[in-house]
């Protein structure tokens, strides 16, 4: 009778145990006119995001509280990705009529322009730099070839590559998504740095520094399908999407990606996410998230089994760049911390 006392007593403590492991999604602020696709977390302190209607919120502690602006001159602009280099210091990238990319270095007092495109059609989607203070910009198609600019000043002065190389041409129906600013990363490996990016719509391809293309195994061939997010941790990355269109739908919606000594290999989830994911990002080389407007998943093998921990909404996720803090953010203003 007592060793049954004590195998009872060992599955309520598991049980308990395995409940308070689960990641729970915090709250931190929501009820804004803006919807947030921009986020960037600098360390556990210093966060950053940005979106419509010219807003742009920062905390510099951890969350507790918010600072939220709204950029003068551009009140009606959508900012739908930023980059955060400290406290004071961030890019901002507005989408259209015209393309712009806008830096503070005052907390977000001011803004000033350092790149400008009015080019029928110029459509940024998303940005993204390395510590050294590399970046780089990519755009829909105009003309059929894709938009991309760099930068080697962290942000300060941008030059575009020649639209039409053959590494740029775009297939019919083919673009990015403006969906959570994480379509686009760079990738270090050993002394090797490369841009790699992800497209979708009516084709979705995994281009690798610009030099190899390969068409995605995602649900595509609609506007509103491909892929949406790739995050990057050495030699393995993961690319989600979907179509936002049909947000619960769970097919064919993430892509497992190794990396090896020049040539690139796909495998697929046993169980993948709850449905079209516009981002995700790596918590540890084996943890990851990910969320869209039906839910937010976690894995913790790599991204082989996902599992649902909330239904929100929430366009975009990010770690600390140095930490181990991780933000959510969404509509309505809504920005959240994962307690995990």
């Amino acid at each position: 009778m007592q060793g049954k006392n004590i195998l009872v007593l060992v599955c309520i403590f598991l049980t308990i145990q395995t409940k308070a492991q689960k990641p729970v999604i915090n709250i931190l602020d929501s009820g804004r006119k803006t919807s947030l696709r921009g986020l960037s977390v600098v360390d556990n302190n210093i966060v950053w995001a940005s979106g419509s209607n010219g807003t742009v919120a920062k905390s510099v502690d951890g969350g507790k509280t918010f600072e939220w602006l709204t950029v003068k001159g551009y009140e009606q602009r959508d900012f739908r990705d930023i980059e955060a280099f400290d406290a004071n210091t961030a890019i901002i990238m507005g989408i259209s009529e015209p393309a712009i990319i806008l830096k503070t270095k005052d907390a977000g007092k001011s803004w000033y322009k350092v790149f400008e495109d009015s080019t029928k059609g110029m459509f940024l989607d998303a940005m993204d730099f390395d510590a050294d203070g590399n970046g780089v910009v990519i755009g829909d198609p105009p003309e059929d070839y894709f938009f991309i600019a760099s930068t080697r000043d962290f942000g300060n002065t941008w030059g575009i590559l020649d639209k039409k190389t053959k590494y740029t041409k775009a297939s019919k129906g083919e673009a990015f998504f403006a969906s959570s600013g994480t379509n686009i990363k760079y990738a270090r490996n050993n002394n090797s740095q490369a841009i790699v990016y992800v497209s979708g719509g009516i084709k979705s391809r995994l281009y690798v520094g610009g030099f190899c293309e390969t068409t995605l195994d995602i649900l595509q061939g609609k506007n509103s399908q491909g892929a949406n997010s790739i995050a990057i941790n050495d030699n393995k990355a993961v690319i989600v999407g979907g179509d936002f269109a049909n947000d619960t739908l769970r097919l064919a919606n993430c892509i497992l990606v190794s990396f090896d000594g020049g040539t690139t290999n796909f495998s697929y989830p046993d169980t993948p996410p709850h449905g079209y994911r516009s981002c995700v990002e790596y918590i540890t080389k084996e943890k990851l998230i990910t969320c869209g407007t039906s839910g937010v998943d976690v894995s913790n093998d790599g991204g082989l089994n996902w599992q649902l921990i909330s239904g929100q909404s929430f366009h975009v996720c990010q770690k600390a760049k140095k930490g181990n803090a991780v933000f959510l953010a969404g509509s309505n203003g809504k920005i959240a911390k994962l307690q995990y």
